[in-house]
């Protein structure tokens, strides 16, 4: 490959949680570290901006908690369902053993934002937009870098670790052939905006209708909704028209009755594919797979993000020195994956009980529904609220930052 050459003892490709919270923790700890991101920005519609009880905590650490939360954002303290015309509160977040005891709700190209200007107080952080990794390069059966296109050109950038932090269509992973199990998932999502009312009341809940499920986050200025649809219907769907879906909507959310007008076009509509799956082995020499790269994660309980931040602190606490002192090893490779592996299995084996049990049921219901009496418990006992609370804003394993520091660059 001809053009640019460069070196770093860490490239990270992909600039998505995962990838901007595992630059900013090796350039913190004196690792050369260079992000590389292919869009021009983070602005993505419809990404999940859902910041977790346990990632808060990674951020007051960091000693950034408040100026994140000085960022436009919203805090929901607990979490409720509709089943039929029942309507049960099932999470209650004001208990947990946090500094935050609610999830927080920004744009995530806020948050990565943000992220990327912390990392860029430390001299050896680097973000590179418009900067698309294009394969591996390899010696003797190891990675040793990246080749990318820049808006320059070609850059070939040699790296002591290449860690994939590209998602769920990751290239990274594709290219180096790791084994990949599918969960599979019965549902997708559309994904659309609705106008909310300055005088309108709400809360971020879900509805269980039968045939039907919607979900809505009160986004201050807006409504985030979710239509949850049996996989692969969106043609189906479509093909009805988009008047009779918003009906549907209207029918399902009488809230946002008087804004279901806004959905002008299937433009205004985004198809989130879901897909549950993960890798049997995360890592070869020289390269290491986080985040959705590794585990792709059912939209379920938001987590997603929650567990791509997580493992991007195990791995810096793991690797932080081995990288600095140029001496990472498979066997430091090894201990991610140790360590994250488990709670993310616990999580999707979750996950999928919860689609297989819970979602494909609803979606196939002919009959009216009524809460199942686990739900009617989380409704009449305050204390059982804590328990999903714990699932989705802790989850299993929590990290906390161990990784070295070294002073910053004003």
């Amino acid at each position: 490959m001809t053009g640019d050459q460069a070196s770093v003892q860490c490239c990270v490709v992909g600039g998505g949680p995962a990838g901007m919270m595992l630059g900013l923790l090796l350039a913190r700890a004196g690792v050369t570290v260079r992000v590389l991101e292919k869009h021009a920005d983070f602005l993505r519609d419809f990404r999940g901006d859902t910041i977790h009880p346990s990632t808060l905590e990674v951020m007051h650490e960091l000693g950034l908690l408040d100026d994140l939360l000085r960022l436009p954002h919203q805090e929901v303290r607990e979490l409720a369902a509709q089943i039929g015309d029942v309507t049960v509160r099932v999470a209650d977040f004001t208990h947990l053993p946090t500094r935050c005891r609610f999830l927080a709700f920004m744009p995530q190209w806020d948050f990565l934002d943000f992220l990327a200007g912390a990392a860029a107080r430390y001299p050896g952080f680097r973000l590179q937009m418009r900067t698309e990794a294009t394969g591996l390069l390899e010696e003797a059966g190891r990675v040793v870098g990246v080749p990318a296109m820049t808006e320059a050109g070609p850059l070939a950038l040699r790296a002591d670790l290449v860690v994939a932090a590209d998602g769920r269509q990751s290239l990274v992973r594709a290219q180096a052939g790791l084994p990949v199990e599918e969960l599979g998932a019965p549902m997708d999502v559309l994904w659309f905006r609705l106008s909310r009312g300055s005088q309108e009341s709400g809360q971020t809940m879900g509805r269980f209708d039968t045939g039907q499920i919607f979900v809505m986050i009160d986004r201050g200025e807006y409504w985030q909704c979710g239509y949850v649809i049996p996989k692969g219907r969106f043609d189906e769907i479509r093909q009805g028209g988009l008047p009779a879906f918003r009906e549907r909507v209207a029918r399902l959310a009488p809230l946002v009755r008087g804004h279901v007008g806004e959905l002008r076009t299937w433009d205004d509509v985004k198809l989130l594919t879901v897909r549950v799956d993960r890798l049997s082995r995360w890592y070869r020499p020289g390269l290491l797979c986080i985040g959705d790269a590794a585990h792709a994660m059912s939209p379920i309980g938001g987590v997603g993000i929650n567990l791509a931040i997580q493992d991007a602190v195990a791995a810096a606490n793991i690797l932080a020195e081995p990288l600095r002192t140029r001496s990472v090893a498979i066997e430091h490779l090894r201990q991610v994956q140790r360590r994250r592996e488990w709670p993310t299995r616990v999580t999707q084996r979750f996950q999928v009980a919860i689609q297989n049990r819970v979602i494909a049921s609803v979606l196939g219901a002919s009959r009216p529904l009524t809460p199942p009496l686990a739900v009617r418990l989380l409704g009449l006992v305050p204390l059982l609220r804590r328990i999903p609370a714990r699932l989705v804003g802790i989850g299993i394993r929590p990290e906390h930052v161990r990784a070295p520091i070294t002073p910053v660059t004003e």
